[in-house]
């Protein structure tokens, strides 16, 4: 036995200090220079003194590990049986060559229908409306008690029912996300800010209880209808079904349909909008405040095809982002919320000079015309002032009349009346619209006036125009926890007076509209024809992604799951961000049919692994509809498809089996459009019809055909795993779970272990959605193992985090499963959790089962063995040491060499670099650059590894605590004294202002001021908060071409060796390093940590400001000849008293300080 001497050196490194010490004590000074030389010379052996790692021997490891673990897999997943069993079905099935673009043009034409049959039940409510308005008479008196919906099923302390309650029947309902709901009748909200009994209200709800026929109607027609709608000008909501409204945490009710987008789209015209807002010296305190508020609800009512910005005038004329200085910019979410953190920072001085303000602005939206920018419709100046004293009628006669083409609409801010006609005349005679804004409450109301006044050109023609919105989330639906329809886009159409006397005037009588729900129309491009890595998504006319596997519109905030702020506008180049050219972005806005092929990097397992693959893009346009429809095939993966032939009676058979499950996701047959069915599984519908017991269910027969085909040929595997599990003597302890996946979303699942033996008892279950078949997706393992070859396992370890797929899990079914189900989910959530804390860990092995007729071959599934980690790391342990009487004479290096040697640090990692096998238990499933930077930094510049570069364009950041209103600090106890009594008079002054002495009987502005305090005096650190960005992140790729590699890493006065070994029939590494030489100061660790991507001043503003393709809508109503433009608002005078003005005065003279 020979093992090379490493200590040798530093052991005499160790006595000559103390031998040099005793002569230094005898001898004194003269044997220093000697003592000197002894310990340079100890310390220079010391650095030279190397081990030596046999590399033949790491490589016979490797070798017979490689074989142990192929046995292993391949014995327990039954992989060669499968494999056969598929071989032996070539001489009859028939390969097709999958055809792109025929595919998505009849994708396009069904989803069209769909739309189609939307868009008939909105014109069947629109026109039951204007009916019912036609012949309604107005009656300032009446008396109707109708179904609020907050008010409905309420009891007063008696037992009697509460004012506009009554009792509703409510039950159950499937189709709505199994909320209790009213299928026989609508009800109606009102929102808090709104009197419920206004005369205006009562005549709405009693004109439009016409609409619960044709709701019910509707309904019947299509039975896959979700909420239908009717919202009104006046401000009340009328939903079917009726629902029991719940109001926020302060008890409020802050939903008013007419801030949606639904019904602000559907009641006007595009619009190109200038703010202009007074910052002069006058608008100080209050008045500032309310200004603000009105400027951000204007924001608030633009959506994607409008353009928008914001000019403050004084002395001067300021654009609050001069970056946007002369231009208009698309009033996108990001744009939006961009100006209102800057108008946040407006502050006042100087004296208010409107002229040069009015100027700017014509010149911007003159400009805009005159290049094509812009919407190309309507255009409107909103002015907000205190007052407005010069003689600016020579601005409109130069730039605007006489054919008065932009809008003005002014509002008066405060309460003072000196300049109202002023401010009423601007208004007035360039086709706008005057308000007089005295309190914060006044602000909804009266913003909204301009849309009513923009929709007049379109009511006068009677042009019903249909309009789509973008995606958007349900806030209603969120708060109720009926989240598997969050993402969905509303058709609306805009309902009118068709009264003849008020023609001129046209009046808006609301909008109609219906949900449809995204995860619906997307189900219409069928998952198993898009191949392992296909998908289909949706985009608008604007370029934004309206359903696409890669959107994630949610993020975690502490314990709670929050839309993202921008979650509605990513853009289709954010999300395929390999189209540098945005060639394929450009093609689908403009409505274009075509083709594109495009390398990609994508990634799965949650953005860890990344893989490279050659996407055939088929796009064409839905007609009817501002959106696009793409799909995307994968070269290798989506050009081909078998079909095979069984008879149903063989077929049945085998898919009864007690271990054959379907992707429930995944639509074999409707079961939504009969109420009677609604209740049915996917397995159970589809054994219903082949049976002939619901022959009139709608099944898509060729999915049910390869389902029943997939059934036969992997039905013997059930009596091959149950053979291997009956001997119980043969089975090698910590191998738990065999499964194999189909083309067709068929799953077989056999578990050898119990649930109190098993380590993975979420693995495959419905909460591990990474690897089950979704909507989305295929499983992580099948993915996977279909970029090997047929035969050759992929191991991997999964992400010990668990929790994102349970939460995506509850996100999307929280709200349809009973409560003993969210009882049992959460058990075993807690189970999760358990074993995460103990380390528990798994090992999952697959590989890909073929289809080769001639010479087209098609993945026809996957198959796999799931194992804990202790069994593999035995095995692994067991074979990495050689024993004490192992032959050393013909080996140069260590001999014995053995892993648990405390020198030496054995690794197993698979081609991503992921640590599966480690002699510390808590480096497995971490990325080895993090666990040893100085070897994986060598690898990657040895080429055995390579980095790529991801990006994520819908990450979300910390924001930087540096706050710019951090200038002056609280210094002195005077900072906090003062502070505190700005607070106190701000909020009384609010509170004060909130008391609208015109609705003093509305009980209910009591509530709405509440709420707005509430929600001002939340605060919360700014470091906390997180906030829309921009990452960049690296995954790591093994080079299949280099098998092996050894080298010498120099680390101050040591140095490392290490070897690395391929792991033959498989994507593992073996790596042995020696561990006594430490480099963590010269080779930092590699993270896999996303870094923000930042931007200088100048790309910020160019992203911002620039104007990307778009398809602009293809009505626009802008002018009519018979309009009234006479009817340019007025104000409620209030009388206000002279305590409550001067304490205001003096109030707002101690805030602006």
């Amino acid at each position: 036995m020979r093992r090379q001497s490493r200590a040798g050196a530093g052991h005499a490194g160790k006595r000559s200090p103390a031998g040099a010490g005793a002569s230094v004590a005898r001898g004194g000074r003269r044997r220093t220079p000697l003592l000197w030389a002894a310990v340079f010379v100890c310390l220079w052996l010391g650095a030279q003194a190397q081990m030596k790692i046999p590399p033949e021997t790491v490589q016979q490891w490797a070798e017979t590990f490689g074989k142990q673990l192929l046995a292993l897999s391949s014995r327990y997943s039954g992989a060669k049986l499968l494999q056969k069993k598929y071989k032996d079905i070539e001489g009859v099935v028939k390969m097709e060559e999958v055809d792109g673009q025929e595919m998505v043009k009849s994708f396009a034409e069904e989803m069209e229908e769909m739309l189609g049959r939307k868009m008939k039940s909105v014109k069947r409510l629109a026109e039951a409306a204007e009916d019912a308005d036609l012949y309604h008479e107005f009656n300032e008196t009446l008396e109707f008690d109708y179904y609020n919906s907050l008010m409905i099923n309420k009891v007063d302390g008696n037992g009697n029912p509460v004012d506009l309650g009554g009792e509703f029947a409510l039950e159950e309902n499937e189709h709505f996300n199994k909320l209790q709901v009213n299928t026989m009748m609508s009800d109606i909200q009102v929102p808090t800010n709104v009197f419920n009994k206004d005369p205006g209200i009562l005549n709405g709800v009693y004109m439009s209880e016409a609409l619960n026929d044709v709701f019910v109607d509707n309904f019947q027609k299509d039975p896959t209808l979700t909420w239908q709608y009717f919202g009104s000008a006046t401000g009340f909501f009328r939903l079917y079904p009726g629902i029991k409204w719940t109001p926020d945490d302060n008890g409020v009710v802050t939903f008013d349909c007419r801030n949606r987008n639904w019904y602000i789209q559907a009641a006007s015209s595009p619009k190109d909008v200038v703010i202009v807002v007074d910052v002069s010296g006058s608008m100080k305190g209050l008045r500032l405040t309310i200004a603000k508020h009105t400027i951000n609800t204007i924001l608030d009512t633009l959506g994607e095809n409008d353009f928008v910005n914001i000019i403050a005038y004084s002395d001067y004329v300021s654009y609050v982002e001069p970056c946007f200085k002369g231009t208009l910019v698309q009033a996108d979410l990001d744009n939006r919320e961009h100006f209102k953190i800057l108008v946040e920072g407006l502050h006042v001085k100087g004296e208010g000079k409107v002229k040069k303000a009015m100027k700017e602005s014509f010149k911007i939206l003159n400009q805009a015309s005159a290049q094509g920018q812009g919407s190309l419709c309507n255009q409107a100046i909103m002015l907000i002032t205190d007052g407005a004293m010069e003689d600016f009628q020579e601005v409109f006669e130069e730039f605007n009349w006489p054919e008065r083409r932009v809008r003005v609409f002014t509002y008066l801010i405060g309460r003072e009346m000196t300049f109202a006609d002023n401010v009423k005349w601007i208004a007035c005679n360039n086709k706008g619209y005057y308000t007089h804004i005295s309190t914060l409450a006044d602000v909804q109301e009266n913003v909204m006036e301009y849309l009513h006044v923009l929709s007049r050109p379109m009511v006068i023609n009677h042009d019903h125009d249909i309009i789509w919105t973008e995606a958007y989330m349900d806030t209603v639906l969120f708060n109720s926890q009926a989240q598997s329809l969050l993402l969905m886009t509303s058709v609306a159409m805009p309902v009118f007076s068709k009264k003849q006397e008020t023609l001129s005037h046209g009046i808006l009588l609301g909008v109609v509209g219906t949900d449809v729900a995204l995860r619906e129309l997307i189900r219409l491009a069928p998952r198993y024809k898009l191949g392992i890595h296909g998908y289909a998504f949706l985009n608008t006319n604007n370029g934004y992604i309206l359903s696409h596997p890669e959107l994630r519109p949610l993020y975690k905030e502490g314990k709670k799951l929050k839309p993202k702020p921008n979650y509605n506008s990513v853009d289709l180049a954010e999300v395929e961000w390999e189209d540098t050219e945005e060639a394929l972005r450009t093609a689908m806005v403009k409505g274009e049919t075509g083709s594109l092929s495009l390398d990609v990097r994508t990634s799965v397992d949650k953005g860890r692994r990344v893989m490279f693959l050659r996407n055939e893009y088929y796009y064409t346009v839905i007609n009817e509809t501002p959106f696009s429809l793409g799909i995307v095939l994968t070269n290798g993966h989506g050009q081909y498809r078998f079909i095979g032939n069984v008879s149903v009676e063989e077929g049945l058979h085998d898919l009864i089996a007690p271990d054959l499950t379907i992707a429930t996701e995944w639509t074999y047959c409707e079961t939504d459009i009969d109420p009677s069915h609604r209740k049915l599984t996917q397995m159970q519908a589809m054994v219903r019809y082949l049976t002939g017991k619901e022959p009139d269910l709608e099944c898509d027969t060729d999915l049910l055909g390869q389902t029943l085909f997939d059934a036969v040929v992997t039905a013997p595997m059930e009596a091959y795993w149950t053979a291997l599990m009956l001997n119980s003597s043969s089975m090698d302890e910590g191998v738990e779970t065999a499964f194999l996946g189909t083309r067709t979303g068929l799953m077989r699942v056999q578990r050898y272990a119990g649930i109190e033996k098993r380590v993975a008892n979420t693995f495959l279950t419905p909460a591990d959605k990474l690897n089950i078949f979704t909507l989305d997706h295929f499983p992580v393992w099948y993915r996977r193992a279909a970029e090997v070859p047929a035969g050759q396992f992929h191991y991997y370890l999964p992400r010990e985090d668990t929790r994102d797929a349970f939460r995506d899990y509850e996100a999307d079914y929280s709200a349809s499963v009973t409560r003993a189900e969210r009882r049992r989910r959460e058990r075993a959530w807690q189970r999760l959790r358990k074993q995460a804390e103990e380390g528990a860990k798994i090992v999952i092995a697959a590989t890909a089962v073929s289809v080769t007729v001639g010479k087209k071959t098609a993945i026809a599934g996957a198959i796999g063995v799931q194992m804990t980690l202790d069994m593999l790391e035995s095995k692994f342990m067991t074979i990495a040491a050689q024993p004490n009487d192992t032959d050393c004479s013909t080996t140069e290096g260590v001999c014995p060499l053995r892993c648990d040697s405390y020198d030496i640090a054995c690794y197993l990692i698979d081609n991503n670099g992921f640590v599966i096998i480690s002699k510390e238990r808590n480096d497995a499933g971490r990325f080895f650059g993090e666990v040893d930077g100085s070897v994986m930094t060598t690898l990657i510049r040895m080429g055995m590894f390579k980095r790529v570069s991801l990006f994520d364009y819908q990450a979300m950041c910390k924001m930087n605590l540096h706050s710019s209103n951090s200038a002056r600090p609280l210094l002195s106890p005077f900072y906090g004294l003062a502070s505190a009594l700005n607070w106190f008079l701000s909020n009384l002054l609010l509170f004060l202002l909130e008391f609208n002495l015109c609705g003093l009987w509305h009980a209910d502005h009591f509530a709405d001021a509440k709420a707005s305090f509430s929600v001002s005096s939340s605060h919360k650190k700014r470091g906390d908060i997180l906030q829309p960005c921009d990452t960049e992140y690296p995954s790591f790729l093994h080079e299949p071409s280099i098998k092996e590699t050894n080298s010498l890493i120099k680390c101050g006065r040591c140095q490392k060796m290490f070897v690395v070994q391929q792991v033959p029939d498989s994507n593992l590494l073996m790596l042995v390093v020696q561990a006594d030489c430490d480099c963590s100061r010269q080779y930092p660790p590699i993270t896999m940590e996303p870094m923000e991507v930042k931007y200088n001043a100048s790309v910020k503003c160019n992203r911002m400001k620039s104007q990307k393709v778009r398809r602009r809508p293809e009505s626009c109503h802008a002018y009519h000849s018979q309009e009234n433009a006479k009817d340019c608002g007025g104000a409620c005078i209030i009388s206000l008293s002279v305590s409550l003005f001067l304490l205001c005065l003096s109030s707002s003279t101690l805030i602006s300080r």
